[in-house]
């Protein structure tokens, strides 16, 4: 008497990436606008938490994406799919490559929610009282970290990164980064983050 063998499945996605939709974008590859700010968003990342590239690492196996994400080299790859940055890697990202990113994105700043909401609230207080961001060391330390970071990652010959060599716009930058952060961290984050990611894309199609 035989016994069939159960049919092979294939290993499902995570749950977290399958409930992102794929926007219809005509394309299964991420948009430039798309790559470049997930990779400007795990840049702030990075300068709000001196562990974030291992962070990252970790949101990886804790998220279940290693199949994605396979190790340090592979994000190292994703990211630099941004056009923006020096060492420019010209190859596509795939939509669940984008969603595996911005699942980390959300991941971790949730972990950092408390911190966020303070350097956002210090922001708006030192905005009210006409006082500039040095007057507020943890604030004014992110920026720092997060000018370093640019400046070292992003091509400055390109005209985008031109445009960010007034340290104020690049404040601006990473202060806007701080704002779509906290978006992230609600229980909708994935979503709202995925959404952004491509306002304007749709509609132009």
């Amino acid at each position: 008497m035989s016994v069939e063998s159960p049919p092979v499945t294939e290993p499902a996605q995570p749950l977290l990436i399958d409930k992102l939709p794929d926007p219809k974008i005509g394309t299964a590859d991420c948009p430039r606008r798309a790559k470049t700010q997930i990779d400007f968003i795990l840049l702030a990342i990075e300068a709000l938490d001196l562990a974030g590239s291992e962070a990252m690492l970790i949101a990886v196996r804790d998220l279940g994406l290693q199949e994605i994400i396979p190790g340090r080299v592979e994000l190292w790859k994703l990211r630099s799919t941004n056009p923006l940055r020096k060492n420019n890697q010209r190859r596509p990202m795939s939509l669940q490559e984008a969603k595996a990113l911005v699942a980390i994105a959300c991941y971790l700043a949730r972990k950092l929610t408390v911190l966020i909401r303070q350097l956002l609230i210090a922001e708006q207080q030192l905005q009210d009282k006409g006082l500039s961001v040095d007057h507020h060391f943890r604030l004014n330390h992110y920026l720092e970290r997060f000018q370093i970071q640019f400046r070292r990652r992003m091509n400055s010959q390109r005209a985008a990164v031109i445009a960010y060599n007034d340290g104020e716009n690049l404040n601006e930058l990473a202060l806007s980064l701080l704002t779509q952060l906290i978006f992230c961290t609600g229980t909708q984050g994935e979503r709202r983050l995925w959404a952004s990611l491509f306002d304007g894309e749709v509609a132009e199609r």
